[in-house]
């Protein structure tokens, strides 16, 4: 007999987790089905010794996810049989993880679990807004539509994150750039000029022993500054990890300047997309709002919406408690109350995903185009003071010269 761990979520949305001894997982499945529990996933705990990771302990490509849906949707229309169109996807797939989740699903398929539960098994590969779409698609008989509007997501989703990274690529590495040449000034170049200032006995500026007083302390102690840099982050990471610490994090991101605007666009946009998505697909309200505070990716912004889920159990409308939040734009709450009050909900919420995808499209680049110039005047300003520094005990060596 085998010990399994489970995660299931309850009748009033509560995930919960537990361990269970049983001799097979299809055992376990059908006692958790009994209680009435939807399966996010079964696995069987690993002994002492064993080594390597599972499944679920490696990420997949979001491009990987996007071509797999895509093609899945497309065989799914075309009247092809599940089983089949996993094998064929699981020869197609590049990805090692994915095909190794695919292979794991078309088994556990083929002896008989539903393909949501084969893919709850792995909620690394496939997330929860993920299962529970295709949950709601198995439900409903309309597995291809499902799929089609699932990869329509992701594609939208791998945009804009790639927008971003082409965007920033430039100034992180000029950024790179100007911290090795400075740390290169500092620990090889200023020194020597320190050496023969020094043994000609010239009368140094403020400006220049302090300079010279900081090449020494970074060439001498070195260490001292690697060892706060990398306890700085240790900190930063451990911090962010506590709910305290995190909700500060994400507030401290929302509220920076000129960067602020763009993390509140963006997290709007996800917001939008993701709950659209999931109503449209049939997703019930409650968990369709536990899900989008759980993919938001921003404390603040899935604690409005743990506030809204709330709002609707007690007869509430969504709008409400989102513009309390003041994290949401009026014109986004007034889209989403005509929704609920037309009963569109889901098409406003693109509309809404549509807009502020431009609008991180423009924050972005107005973002960097503000970040070159600034990059440039620090430069300046920090060569142009070595420069001066430097320049300043020259000069006067050469008038006492004359």
């Amino acid at each position: 007999m085998s010990t399994f761990v489970y995660t299931v979520v309850d009748s009033n949305g509560k995930t919960l987790k537990g361990k269970m001894e049983a001799d097979t997982e299809q055992t376990v499945l059908g006692k958790l089905h009994e209680q009435r529990l939807h399966i996010v996933s079964v696995t069987k705990q690993k002994e002492r010794g064993l080594k390597g990771p599972s499944i679920g302990s490696k990420k997949v490509k979001l491009k990987s996810m996007v071509v797999f849906s895509r093609q899945f949707a497309t065989m799914i229309n075309a009247g092809i049989a599940v089983v089949r169109c996993l094998d064929i996807l699981e020869g197609q797939t590049k990805d090692e993880v994915l095909k190794a989740a695919i292979g794991q699903a078309k088994r556990d398929v083929k002896a008989g679990l539903s393909l949501t539960d084969a893919f709850s098994k792995h909620p690394s590969v496939f997330s929860r807004l993920y299962i529970n779409m295709v949950r709601a698609a198995e439900t409903g008989g309309i597995l291809d539509q499902i799929l089609d509007r699932l990869s329509t997501f992701l594609e939208k989703e791998d945009e804009v994150r790639t927008k971003i990274k082409s965007a920033m690529i430039y100034p992180i590495l000029v950024l790179i750039f100007a911290v090795l040449m400075l740390v290169a000034l500092f620990m090889f170049v200023l020194p020597k000029f320190r050496e023969i200032f020094l043994s000609m006995n010239v009368q140094m500026p403020l400006a220049t022993r302090l300079l010279f007083d900081g090449s020494s302390f970074m060439k001498s102690y070195w260490y001292i500054l690697l060892g706060l840099c990398i306890g700085g982050f240790v900190f930063y990471k451990s911090y962010s990890k506590t709910e305290h610490g995190r909700y500060r994090i994400d507030m401290f991101k929302i509220k920076f300047p000129v960067v602020g605007e763009l993390v509140q666009k963006m997290a709007i946009s996800r917001f939008s997309r993701t709950f659209a998505t999931l109503i449209a697909s049939g997703v019930p309200m409650m968990r369709s709002l536990e899900i989008v505070g759980e993919t938001s990716g921003n404390v603040v912004i899935a604690k409005a919406v743990e506030n809204a889920r709330n709002s609707i159990r007690e007869g509430q409308k969504i709008s409400a408690p989102l513009a309390q939040s003041g994290l949401f734009p009026s014109m986004v709450t007034h889209m989403i109350d005509i929704g609920e009050e037309t009963g569109r909900l889901s098409d406003m919420l693109i509309k809404v995903s549509d807009f502020y995808d431009q609008e991180v499209d423009g924050a972005v680049k107005a973002l960097t185009s503000l970040i070159e110039p600034c990059l440039i005047v620090f430069m300046g300003g920090i060569v142009g003071f070595i420069a001066v520094s430097i320049m300043a005990p020259i000069f006067k060596l050469i008038s006492s010269i004359g």
